[in-house]
């Protein structure tokens, strides 16, 4: 059997060795896809993320919008409170007595919605009676009044309504709509020609300040007042 050289045994045993380590430009390639892997699962959570999220808040919204809509409407069920009626003297703020006088309320809200005391003059001052709006001129229906209210100071002085009641005609408002009347003093018998259906609570000063204005011998202010607008307003 032959011998081999030492020099060929050193060649042999060099050729069975693996190589001596990984080269730089592997470990850079390895390393971009990593850092790729890692990017993409980052960004797949995070858009998982948000869409849970702004479906979180959509829920709650809706819930929250669904609640609002509900309270609204039962506002809507109950009808407005109160009335804010805006002169060209100030404001009056009136209670509507929506148990009392439900009828009357539900049509003076129906003339509110509708824009029918926007620009109303009150044509009938009387002092220490009542003011009156409409759009109606009738004096003879006022003149009435007027009479009766000069012996309403010897009457039995437990009367039934006070001042700053508000309330509408009983005759038929067909044609010239809804009118209003706001007594500036205590007035026994009041239902006898109105339905009462609110009170004033702000704005009696206002109501006085009309109440002052000088008026011819048909009891017209000689200088117009009127209503500009009736804002209704429900309890919260």
């Amino acid at each position: 059997m032959a011998k081999i050289k030492p020099q060929a045994l050193l060649l042999q045993s060099k050729k069975k060795k693996g190589p001596s380590g990984i080269s730089v430009p592997t470990i850079i390639l390895y390393g971009l896809i990593v850092a790729v892997m890692v990017f993409f699962l980052f960004a797949t959570y995070r858009h998982w993320s948000r869409r849970s999220m702004i479906q979180t808040q959509d829920d709650l919204s809706s819930t929250e919008g669904e609640s609002t809509f509900i309270e609204h409407k039962r506002s809507d069920v109950n009808g407005p409170t109160y009335a804010s009626i805006t002169t060209s003297k100030g404001l009056i703020t009136v209670e509507l007595y929506k148990d009392g006088s439900p009828d009357i309320v539900e049509e003076f809200v129906d003339f509110c919605q509708k824009g029918h005391f926007k620009g109303m003059r009150f044509n009938r001052v009387i002092k220490h009676f009542v003011i009156h709006g409409s759009k109606v001129d009738k004096p003879e229906g006022t003149e009435d009044w007027t009479s009766r209210g000069k012996h309403y100071s010897r009457l039995d002085t437990s009367l039934k309504h006070e001042a700053f009641m508000l309330g509408t005609s009983k005759t038929n408002h067909e044609g010239g709509g809804f009118d209003l009347f706001i007594t500036t003093a205590p007035i026994p018998d009041l239902n006898d020609k109105i339905n009462v259906f609110g009170r004033v609570i702000k704005g009696e000063d206002i109501v006085q300040e009309i109440e002052e204005v000088d008026t011819d011998d048909h009891y017209r202010p000689k200088t117009p007042v009127q209503i500009n607008e009736v804002t209704l307003k429900y309890s919260t």
